[in-house]
């Protein structure tokens, strides 16, 4: 699934070209996509409505249109949002389809068909309990080590699964999470309230780092993600700990081991990250 960094990038390649261009017409191709209002009501909220702004909350991406409505999109496992120039070849898996003014195109795609798509007014939106209940963000102001302290003191809870815990961390995911655990030498099944006071400062700055880097890299593809350019991100080559299970850990040789944390498949170097 697209995290913060790989949305952060698409947000950022489209913001661009779809900033001031008007919705001239929406061609909804798989309606059971479309969670919010029914699909006719959808298309007659973002028809003939100008882009005004591209937001980011966590792992959801919003587009504000000029009449105070919200064009949100979770993407999960495969979903796509690319824009496309005027002439360009059809995309495959289209499921919704967005002319713009001069003929070019704006495409959600979805191989799998799990993405969801809302287009809601202000008041509406906290009717997405991810959303109304998203925590702080890494790289933001209300990310602290004091604030990561106060929600990790005490907890029971496996380090990696806190961490996904998106109303306690907005916007990590599973690649991330692996990433920063490597780079702070914690154990994917430490509990949260083992993590002493230096140990959670490291902690604090490898997640900001690695979000950083994610952003810096256009983000990870190993498989669906692209960026609103349809490109493909580059971070995988400069993974730590993701998917590198069986391959020699890049800080100590060891080879490097995958676990199921909280049912999540979990990413770790045994000398490194002593349990």
């Amino acid at each position: 699934m697209p995290e913060l960094p790989e949305l952060e990038t698409i947000r950022r390649n489209l913001a661009p070209n779809l900033e001031g261009r008007l919705i001239m017409s929406a061609d909804i191709l798989l309606s059971r996509q479309i969670k919010w209002p029914e699909p006719g009501q959808f298309v007659a909220r973002i028809t003939g409505r100008t882009i005004e702004k591209l937001d980011r909350v966590g792992k959801y991406l919003l587009i504000r249109l000029d009449n105070g409505t919200a064009l949100i999109f979770h993407l999960r496992m495969t979903g796509q949002l690319c824009y496309r120039p005027k002439g360009a070849e059809e995309a495959k898996h289209a499921r919704i389809i967005m002319r713009l003014d001069g003929g070019d195109q704006l495409v959600y795609a979805d191989t799998r068909t799990l993405g969801t798509i809302y287009a809601m007014k202000e008041d509406e939106i906290d009717n997405i309990k991810g959303l109304a209940e998203m925590g702080p963000e890494p790289l933001s102001s209300e990310f602290t080590v004091d604030y990561l302290k106060s929600v990790m003191a005490g907890k029971k809870t496996r380090i990696k699964s806190f961490l996904l815990d998106q109303s306690k961390v907005g916007g990590l995911g599973n690649i991330y999470v692996d990433e920063a655990l490597f780079l702070s030498g914690i154990h994917p099944m430490r509990t949260a309230g083992s993590i002493g006071n230096d140990e959670l400062t490291l902690l604090y700055t490898n997640i900001n780092r690695v979000i950083s880097e994610g952003i810096r890299d256009g983000g990870t593809t190993f498989r669906d993600y692209r960026n609103g350019n349809g490109e493909k991100g580059s971070h995988q080559d400069n993974l730590f700990a993701y998917a590198r299970d069986g391959k020699p850990c890049r800080v100590c040789g060891t080879i490097m081991e995958k676990i199921r944390v909280g049912g999540r498949g979990t990413h770790f170097c045994p000398s490194c990250q002593v349990l």
